[in-house]
């Protein structure tokens, strides 16, 4: 893990905890002592002392043999929302965004080879892919995802195509290394990404990034609606002038919060 045998500070007990938090998801909502314990990697005793002190703290719960987490455990990211002052400082652009176009509007950054959604302004239409601020996909099959990955250093770059899982969800996913950098010298010629049909079948968008006072590419933005009401083609030429302008709106927002600028930040 990151940090371990590195910092002499570094608390593997903490970062076995939160693996344990992190193992719980949509596919995994209650597990048994040893479904956790196969989930994270750890030993079964180290499993169990992780989950009797989550359920002591309040974080998880028991139900019959099987544990869930609790609804205080969404205190962890209300603090950062609201520490970071994330609705006041990139809200009102996605909201501008969301209201020129009548399509869904998202922030996110990269995690592992994941994007995670931080802000996100939704629509009245109904999509097969409900998204929310927490939503994590896997980076290589959203606008997105291909755009902050596009402008990684090489080596980070190299690292991330070698560990991710590159799964197929459509005919159009990309999971070819050598077709991803492709798109992703692509990207950096012109500045965005567009990705039609890629995650989901209907679903088009359009991303550019969000750059930090040193140019620094920390976050990404992004247009996504259905195929029915737009083409992709139709899409890039009308969305990416708006995308532009709510870009530098939120850009200059960070500038008043540099807290928020770094800690968006990659590692």
């Amino acid at each position: 893990m990151r940090g371990e045998g590195k910092d002499p500070e570094f608390l593997s007990t903490l970062e076995r905890g939160l693996r344990v938090l992190k193992a719980f998801d949509e596919d995994h909502s209650e597990m048994t002592l040893s479904e956790v314990a196969a989930q994270t990697g750890l030993s079964p005793a180290v499993a169990r002392r992780c989950l009797n002190t989550l359920v002591e703290l309040g974080y998880m719960g028991k139900h019959e043999r099987k544990f869930l987490l609790r609804p205080k455990v969404l205190t962890i990211g209300s603090a950062f929302l609201s520490s970071m002052h994330v609705e006041h400082v990139c809200l009102p652009g996605l909201q501008h965004l969301r209201d020129q176009t009548g399509d869904s509007a998202s922030l996110s950054v990269l995690s592992g080879d994941d994007i995670l959604y931080i802000a996100h302004v939704s629509t009245d239409r109904r999509f097969r892919l409900q998204t929310n601020v927490g939503t994590r996909y896997p980076f290589h099959a959203t606008s997105m995802g291909k755009l902050l990955v596009a402008f990684l250093d090489e080596p980070a770059r190299a690292e991330l195509l070698k560990s991710a899982r590159l799964q197929r969800f459509t005919e159009r996913t990309l999971t070819d290394p050598q077709a991803l950098e492709s798109r992703f010298q692509l990207i950096r010629e012109r500045g965005y990404d567009s990705a039609l049909d890629e995650l989901d079948y209907g679903i088009v968008s359009i991303a550019i990034p969000i750059f930090d006072r040193n140019r620094k590419v920390i976050a990404a933005i992004n247009c996504s609606t259905s195929t029915t009401r737009i083409s992709q083609d139709e899409l890039v030429r009308t969305r990416l002038p708006l995308l532009r302008q709510a870009a530098a709106e939120i850009e200059g927002a960070l500038r008043q919060w540099p807290a928020l600028a770094a800690s968006l930040q990659q590692d």
